[in-house]
């Protein structure tokens, strides 16, 4: 009798450790929300399904995100056409002028979204500080969370990863 309870305790345990691993690898979904370009345009995630997404959250005001913007639009130029979709949005607190300008006078090659009611950050976990960067995969789960300027040998290693030949 004492010998099959301790199996059963060992079979709990064993089924709360497999579940807990579970859930901690599993990777959440991006939300699905619905972004405004500078252009006009709405986005949604779900539309680039099947790409890798990498969505920065970042403001003409901060300098990590000036300063990491000239490196983001190499990596797009140079992942892009196999399979990468970038999409710069911009925090609700930062004039939609001051963001046309900057794109505009830095000719990024991405799309840039405005977040003007904070929805957006909202849906990405409370995004506050810039920058932020999510990679979604091509699934559209969140691959990783970035806060803070990214880097870019580490990116560049998870996009070569996920962007791979028969992926």
């Amino acid at each position: 009798m004492q010998a099959g309870k301790h199996v059963l305790i060992a079979i709990a345990i064993l089924a709360l450790l497999a579940g807990l691993a579970l859930t901690l690898t599993q990777k959440p979904a991006a939300p699905q929300i619905s972004l405004s370009t500078l252009d006009g345009r709405q986005i949604t995630l779900e539309s680039l399904r099947g790409k890798v997404v990498l969505v920065n959250f970042w403001a003409t005001s901060c300098p990590g995100c000036v300063k990491e913007m000239p490196q983001l639009a190499e990596t797009w130029r140079k992942y892009h056409e196999r399979g990468l979709e970038v999409v710069a949005v911009a925090m609700s607190y930062d004039p939609p002028e001051y963001v046309r300008n900057y794109t505009r006078q830095r000719a990024l090659p991405f799309t840039v979204a405005l977040d003007a009611d904070g929805k957006a950050a909202q849906a990405f976990n409370q995004v506050k500080l810039t920058p932020t960067t999510f990679i979604i995969g091509k699934d559209g789960h969140i691959l990783q969370q970035t806060l803070g300027e990214l880097d870019f040998v580490k990116l560049h290693a998870l996009l070569e990863q996920q962007l791979g030949e028969g992926k």
